[in-house]
């Protein structure tokens, strides 16, 4: 099964073993029965692509609750057996939700149940420019009062920045803050 799986960029170092991350359960993002059924009108990329934006968007919760995180999403793309998932779990990362994401993210819901070494497809990051969009995000998200334009406008600047590709075996080349 493909999954896409939201991290963060402290996750990572320079001295990542080519294309190899050791993956510790987590939850994660994958073209799911549910989000078939939900997005009829979708081929097979676009399905996928679906699952790879909710993981994006799970990654700016893990950014939010990791406090040395370089603030520049990250979806990692692997392949793994399918008995190491678990399809339909709770929403968010860690119980958080992201105020961009939406009901349909819970249909893409994954959970990888078991610590696998697989091969990285690849991973998209967000450039490094892309950090200044993402910290008015996460501050007007957890401001108290914070207005729902507000958060929305911000969200909006997030969508706006695009995830840069990358093959597996350049893990540690991947920009950073």
């Amino acid at each position: 099964m493909r999954l896409y799986i939201p991290a963060t960029l402290d996750e990572f170092t320079a001295e990542v073993d080519a294309a190899r991350w050791a993956i510790e359960p987590r939850p994660a993002h994958a073209l799911t029965p549910a989000l078939r059924a939900s997005l009829t009108d979708e081929d097979e990329e676009g399905l996928e692509f679906a699952a790879w934006c909710h993981a994006a968007a799970d990654s700016l919760a893990l950014i939010a609750a990791r406090s040395r995180a370089p603030h520049q999403r990250l979806v990692v793309t692997v392949e793994v057996p399918d008995s190491a998932v678990r399809v339909g779990v709770a929403d968010g990362v860690n119980g958080a939700e992201v105020a961009g994401a939406d009901a349909q993210s819970r249909l893409s819901a994954v959970e990888l149940i078991r610590p696998v070494t697989e091969a990285i497809v690849c991973a998209h990051v967000d450039e490094p420019a892309a950090a200044g969009a993402i910290g008015a995000f996460l501050a007007a998200s957890t401001a108290l009062g914070a207005e729902d334009e507000a958060v929305e406008a911000a969200w909006a600047q997030v969508e706006e920045c695009d995830l840069l590709w990358y093959d597996g075996t350049e893990m540690g080349a991947l920009p950073r803050v």
